[in-house]
């Protein structure tokens, strides 16, 4: 693709060859003369000018000599489109795969893709654009949505509703039971799990993921929001848009996550707590069961609490092996008094 094809895409000024052919994409520091890289800020124009790239998507203003320059006010985010423009995600053949195994109740678009061993129960829903990859199984009355791609080995429990151009990974599982039980007699009673799951548009789950069934009402997943790997969502967790919950993270039932949350790596959050919008929590902090986390504010530790909470305790604690030195210098000096004045 020619340079001036990506800058009329984009919609960016370019300076420089615009007949220079752009193969790929690549890191700065590897790109080669028919490869595309960026330049997010002027910090690192000195890399941008050592490297080989035949093109370089830069800050407006940038000053680069003698270099081919897609100018940009945001070149991370250009760079994005620019990948996707000059690179698509390959797409198989829609079509139902003679492997896959479909309940004649089920309703699957002409253009969604299903692949070998899929296992599709009665009145389930593969809207059109889909693209469900092999191994998967999507239970009764289950949906998935316009344009939304499943990886092998993703299963969907009865009657899960998944929105539009979400993406699952591979081995996420949506539906199982949550873990409720009521203790009777010397014995765990299982606490019927009855409710559902819905998962809104342009949602992305990564892979290992468990998001349990609402006991009676919904475990919901809000538009846009972002789950790494290896995340534990319980029964009857309503996240809100557009939230970042990274990897090993685990929300208690019936949490509730407002929108633009960030969960940071292996945060612990505990039953009933409530996370309000834009709140951020540090990685392996921890929210105590039914805590309200206020807003627009940094969380840290457990007992999670303000950044600047934390930190003030922090060092405190890291003063302790002082303290408890002076301490004992001290009582030796007391020691040695009294044994003085003893004699």
């Amino acid at each position: 693709m020619k340079a001036q094809h990506i800058a009329d895409y984009l919609g960016i000024p370019l300076r420089g060859e615009s007949d220079l052919e752009i193969r790929s994409v690549a890191e700065l520091d590897q790109a080669g003369k028919d490869q595309l890289s960026f330049v997010e800020s002027e910090k690192h124009l000195p890399r941008a000018r050592r490297s080989r790239a035949g093109c370089l998507l830069v800050p407006e203003g940038a000053d680069l000599a003698d270099r081919t320059l897609l100018l940009s006010p945001r070149p991370r985010y250009d760079f994005i489109r620019a990948v996707e423009f000059l690179m698509p995600a390959p797409r198989p053949e829609p079509g139902i795969h003679p492997d896959a195994r479909i309940h004649s109740s089920a309703k699957i678009a002409g253009d969604a893709t299903v692949g070998p061993f899929v296992v599709v129960e009665p009145g389930a829903e593969i809207e059109s654009m889909a693209q469900v990859d092999a191994h998967c199984f999507i239970g009764s009355n289950s949906r998935v949505g316009q344009g939304t791609h499943l990886y092998p080995r993703v299963v969907l429990y009865s009657g899960v509703q998944v929105g539009n151009r979400c993406i699952l990974h591979s081995g996420t599982v949506v539906g199982a039971d949550g873990f409720g039980y009521m203790p009777w007699e010397g014995r765990h009673v299982k606490f019927p799990q009855r409710g559902r799951v819905e998962i809104e548009d342009e949602v992305e789950i990564g892979a290992n993921v468990c998001i349990d069934r609402a006991a009676l009402g919904c475990t919901r997943i809000g538009r846009g929001t972002k789950i790494d790997n290896l995340v534990q969502i319980a029964h009857n967790v309503e996240i809100g848009p557009h939230c970042l919950i990274v990897s090993l993270t685990g929300i208690s039932g019936s949490s509730v996550l407002e929108d633009h949350v960030t969960l940071a790596g292996q945060v612990g959050v505990g039953e009933h707590a409530h996370i309000q919008r834009n709140a951020v929590v540090g990685g392996q902090s921890g929210v105590l069961n039914g805590k309200i986390l206020r807003g627009g504010a940094l969380y840290w530790g457990t007992p999670a609490r303000p950044m600047a909470s934390f930190q003030e305790q922090h060092r405190l604690l890291a003063s302790l092996p002082g303290l408890r030195r002076e301490v004992e210098k001290l009582k030796q000096e007391l020691a040695l008094r009294e044994k003085l004045g003893e004699n």
